[in-house]
């Protein structure tokens, strides 16, 4: 967050893009000097219909923006303070470069951003998280990272230092914990997860992911083990980023680009998230069948082309039926996706870590504590809240 004191002539207000340019879910406008709120207010008409004064700092806010008379799109506008106000719009250029327009000839001077992270004394964290925030894929991870950028993670590393100095190593090593749990989904705010689909030559996995991403994003050929690469595709499920890798079919034998194939695709599943393992329904279970079940243990079943058969063939594992023709089964496997991907979605505004770095220093504050070395737990914490070595942040486009 940044920090609500703003260094500048309190006639002058200010107006920036905070987040860098790119394909992000959410693009973020700050307005800052002592007329801040009043001329977000000229623009903006919340939907609970009560004028942006009349709300208490810090309290989110849903509505739209108008200008030249129009009423325009949907954003989230947050009052820092009495001189600072943050606008959250849809991600791209455009949406924003609207907003900051509407907001110039209202009275307002535009400037780098910057700039005006100087002027906010944005924190450490903060800067992490507006950076952040141009790779937010989906409005989900996005609402997330914007907790975060507002104070959340923040909040939560100052509290545990409290507690450190006041003995309570008890109740900090709990919010250590549940800190350094929460760092594999904190990364996958801005990287999608990864789930692999494998299986057998020609069972149906390219369809299938044709299917769940609802259009043709992978080829399909009638020829067994024709898919040689590793064909990629992002999409959402249940508001979380996604990318769905077709992989060449598991079979031994075949050409040595087909084999190249095999030897990717099996990289592909070693680094997923969450595997998906593909069976004709059509076809005999085998030996092979079995291995490549039994090599993932974990991952979720289907067994596909289900339409062509009234049950699956042979005796083999529970898993869900599915037809990427008719459509069955392919929203109860979303579901499944969803279900393996955030099985224990954190609730609205907890503190996540989501950089290496915060993970890092979460990890070694919780192994010191163990070792009940409680100052330099402290000291490791007390580092993530100041600024971080510049070849350390990430970078952004002027």
């Amino acid at each position: 967050m940044h920090t609500g004191r703003i260094n500048h002539r309190p006639d002058d207000c200010l107006v920036s893009v905070l987040t860098p340019p790119g394909r992000s879910a959410v693009a973020t406008v700050s307005v800052v000097g002592s007329r801040a709120i009043a001329h977000v207010s000229e623009l903006f008409r919340p939907a609970a219909r009560t004028g942006l004064q009349q709300f208490p700092i810090a309290r989110i806010v849903v509505g739209r923006w108008t200008a030249e008379g129009h009423e325009g799109e949907e954003v989230v506008v947050c009052c820092l303070s009495q001189d600072a106000v943050d606008v959250h719009c849809h991600g791209g250029r455009t949406a924003a470069r609207r907003i900051v327009d509407s907001l110039i000839a209202a009275g307002c001077r535009e400037v780098g951003w910057q700039r005006m992270a100087e002027l906010c004394e944005e924190t450490p964290i903060a800067a992490e998280a507006r950076i952040a925030l141009a790779a937010a894929r989906t409005e989900r991870t996005a609402a997330i990272l914007l907790a975060q950028y507002r104070g959340a993670l923040e909040a939560e590393l100052t509290a545990i230092v409290a507690l450190l100095e006041n003995e309570e190593t008890d109740a900090a090593a709990d919010r250590l914990r549940r800190l350094e749990r929460y760092a594999d989904f904190g990364k996958h705010l801005t990287t999608p997860w990864r789930v692999v689909l494998t299986g057998h030559a020609n069972v149906g996995k390219s369809s299938l992911i044709n299917a769940i991403l609802g259009y043709e994003r992978s080829i399909v050929f009638e020829q067994p083990g024709t898919t040689r690469d590793v064909v990629t595709a992002t999409t959402a499920i249940d508001g979380w980023p996604v990318e769905l890798a077709d992989t060449a079919g598991l079979r031994e034998g075949g050409d040595a680009v087909e084999s190249a194939g095999v030897r990717l695709a099996r990289e592909r599943l070693a680094a997923a998230d969450v595997v998906v393992a593909v069976f004709d329904a059509t076809q005999r279970w085998t030996a092979d069948s079995t291995l490549l079940a039994e090599a993932w243990p974990d991952a979720v079943v289907v067994h596909s082309k289900c339409d062509l058969v009234p049950e699956p063939a042979g005796d083999r594992p529970a898993g869900l039926r599915t037809s990427a023709i008719t459509g069955q089964g392919i929203a109860e496997l979303v579901q499944a996706l969803a279900s393996k991907i955030a099985p224990n979605p954190p609730p609205p505004e907890a503190a996540i870590p989501f950089t290496s770095r915060q993970a890092d220093a979460i990890e070694n504050a919780f192994r010191l504590l163990e070792t009940r070395k409680k100052t330099a737990s402290s000291t490791a914490i007390a580092r993530l809240l100041k600024p971080p070595p510049a070849n350390t942040l990430p970078q952004r486009e002027a």
